[in-house]
């Protein structure tokens, strides 16, 4: 099934809308997928979306570190990441996967450092001003070989809702985790009051 879409003007484009078609299902991946009761669909394509960092054994709770620290891989909307981009802000009905991944120290020919194995679990934030009061969300897949197909996000005042509002830097998002987009929130003064305040200082 194909759904005609209605292209408008851009730079170096002819003055003239005109028709594109496109399968209706490239369409609808566009945006985050929700059902009826307001469960999200856990994209299935979100590794050919655009990667924007890994963190290695990050915990904001605890100064401890693990003997098997766990991978954290970033992900986002390719469209999302050019908004950015031009403004230092999400666009409404930006969504970013966080894929959880199991560390090895040894295998193959590798003696040293940490490699990445298999999914530990599967995490999603969503921007929807329409939807959620507080305008973003978080989900979770679950965990390992029993990911779900489909969530509801965490309760507005949870400590993962919390913790967002509080220590991002940009919006609800750890944008200081991601150096690249952080020098660009800097350059369009997007960043929170909160974190510029609470921001170390550069080294001299």
């Amino acid at each position: 099934m194909t759904q005609p879409v209605l292209v408008g003007y851009c730079q170096r484009m002819p003055r003239f809308p005109f028709l594109l078609f496109f399968p209706l299902s490239m369409l609808l991946a566009q945006v985050p997928q929700f059902d009826n009761d307001g469960q999200l669909s856990r994209p299935q394509n979100y590794r050919e979306w655009l990667y924007l960092t890994s963190g290695i054994g990050m915990n904001y709770g605890s100064s401890a570190e693990s003997s098997q620290p766990a991978f954290d891989n970033v992900f986002v909307k390719p469209e999302a990441y050019r908004a950015f981009v031009d403004t230092g802000h999400w666009p409404e009905k930006t969504i970013f996967i966080l894929e959880v991944r199991r560390s090895e120290s040894h295998g193959s020919i590798n003696r040293a450092g940490r490699f990445q194995t298999g999914v530990l679990a599967v995490e999603a934030a969503v921007k929807d001003s329409a939807r959620y009061p507080e305008g973003w969300a978080y989900f979770a897949f679950g965990e390992g070989d029993s990911l779900l197909d489909k969530t509801k996000p965490f309760p507005q005042k949870s400590v993962c809702n919390q913790c967002h509002r509080a220590n991002a830097a940009v919006e609800n998002t750890f944008v200081q985790f991601y150096p690249t987009l952080l020098e660009i929130a800097r350059a369009k003064g997007t960043l929170n009051p909160r974190y510029v305040q609470s921001e170390p200082s550069p080294p001299k």
